[in-house]
């Protein structure tokens, strides 16, 4: 088997601004495997918050033997945006040779569309109002929040888009006294979920505090040795295949956090359509879907899943499964 890797970059339609930071373009590293005259593809997106970048990724992947498989992959590499690509690659690959859809080869249902959540960068009350009402006819509008003023953003997104359901992300940004302060607005203001509201690892006192609107861990899950300490703590887990390491492990922490009483979310780092073809088959039922990095972009890859609105289509053989 032969693995080569390239790096690639999306131009962004908008720029994209989280607490963290802003961003114009979605850099990405996609692995391709041949063997036998088929090829698999995937995709990562390497990610600050995690201590990687484009060349550390790059390096964890060189390590691989040539002949790596998809089982012995999941202990030569951690969780993370390596191993995802690799392992996406894989299933691809696996699906090609045998002349079936991914699904098949993993004994699932056919996919069908998905609903997915619309992202609207951090950004002014006002601006934020403006890019609300552009996408008031989305069913489910997702707000980056994290810093001051949260509460006039929150308001104008409202009043933006008056019918939308509508998913916080604090991406840590908040303490529990500002959550506490914010919960009863929440509620008044009709939002269904608040992602991330504390830092990973400072999110104890979430076990001690009403939480009146869902709260879903993102940072704080990454794979199923992370799940047991949200008990208690969270009442639904993001599931993101950056973080798990691939197809293979999202599938199995999606079947433990339900078995553990989890609501599940499947979201994505901000990538082309091939990184959201294997979420896809993970988010089939989920509670909550967040795969709209196609619609970010400017530009996408070819045989791009269609959207229809907030509508996910079913990703075409040509692209990757």
């Amino acid at each position: 088997m032969t693995l080569t890797l390239t790096h690639d970059a999306f131009p962004l339609a908008e720029v994209f601004t989280i607490a963290r930071g802003s961003k114009t373009e979605a850099r990405v590293l996609t692995v391709t495997v041949a063997r036998d005259g088929a090829t698999g593809r995937g995709e990562c997106v390497p990610y600050a918050r995690y201590g990687e970048s484009m060349d550390s990724v790059a390096d964890q992947i060189a390590t691989l033997p040539e002949s790596v498989t998809r089982a012995a992959l999941q202990d030569l590499l951690p969780p993370g945006a390596a191993r995802n690509a690799v392992d996406c690659a894989l299933w691809d690959l696996e699906a090609k040779k045998a002349g079936k859809r991914v699904w098949q080869v993993a004994g699932l249902p056919a996919p069908g569309p998905l609903v997915t959540a619309y992202t609207l960068s951090l950004d002014t009350p006002d601006r934020m109002r403006a890019a609300a009402a552009r996408n008031a006819a989305r069913p489910v509008l997702k707000i980056k929040l994290g810093t001051a003023d949260d509460m006039a953003r929150l308001e104008a997104v409202r009043a933006g888009a008056p019918g939308a359901t509508i998913i916080v992300d604090a991406n840590e940004g908040w303490t529990a006294d500002i959550y506490a302060d914010l919960a009863p607005h929440l509620i008044r203001l009709g939002v269904a979920l608040v992602e991330q509201p504390l830092p990973a690892g400072q999110d104890g006192i979430l076990a001690e505090i009403a939480r009146p609107v869902p709260v879903c861990a993102d940072e704080s899950c990454h794979d199923r040795a992370t799940l047991t300490a949200l008990r208690g703590k969270y009442d639904v887990v993001n599931i993101k295949l950056d973080k798990t390491g691939g197809l293979t492990e999202a599938l199995a922490l999606r079947e433990a956090a339900v078995t553990a009483g989890f609501r599940v979310m499947v979201g994505c780092m901000v990538g082309s359509s091939l990184s959201m073809a294997p979420a896809a088959l993970v988010a089939q039922g989920a509670a909550f879907v967040d795969l709209d990095g196609p619609l970010l972009l400017a530009r996408d890859r070819a045989a791009a899943i269609r959207y229809e609105g907030s509508t996910m289509g079913v990703p075409e053989a040509a692209l990757w499964g």
